[in-house]
């Protein structure tokens, strides 16, 4: 790749910060420039907010993957999912995070940070940023999760 890499969006409520923190710390040393839509803090925030902006930077291009943590995954996956065009998947090890690129071309990985450890989300990261999407007999499937598709009679 020649010019400056995009950078990886991230962001995470108050139970998912720490996380996040350690996540962007790995994805910087690795030479990966980062977004960081927050939160910053442990002050109780809503994660459906950062889930937007995250999946905003996405959608215009602004970052090539979004990384999303709060405290079990689950609320920050759904919030980033009401978003046309974004396919997160929320991941507790390597094999969930390489098959949701291969299979699924999911754009968004969501990590519950009260469900699995700092490195274990490396791990799984690390496979979802290195898992390319292998099209075939998926690429049916995903077009059908894409905001302008409909069933044909």
């Amino acid at each position: 790749m020649t010019g400056p890499a995009t950078p990886i969006a991230l962001g995470a409520d108050h139970a998912g910060v720490a996380l996040k923190a350690a996540l962007k710390a790995w994805l910087e040393a690795a030479g990966h420039p980062t977004l960081d839509m927050g939160t910053h803090g442990t002050g109780s925030v809503d994660y459906p907010d950062f889930a937007a902006a995250a999946c905003a930077a996405v959608l215009d291009g602004r970052a090539r993957f979004g990384v999303l943590v709060c405290g079990t995954g689950i609320g920050i996956s759904m919030a980033a999912n009401r978003h046309p065009g974004i396919r997160c998947a929320l991941v507790h090890d390597v094999t969930g995070a390489r098959l949701t690129r291969l299979h699924n071309d999911a754009n968004v990985i969501a990590l519950g940070a009260r469900m699995i450890g700092a490195e274990v989300a490396q791990d799984a990261l690390s496979a979802f940023l290195t898992t390319s999407f292998e099209g075939g007999r998926h690429e049916r499937r995903v077009r059908k999760l894409t905001p302008d598709w409909s069933p044909r009679p």
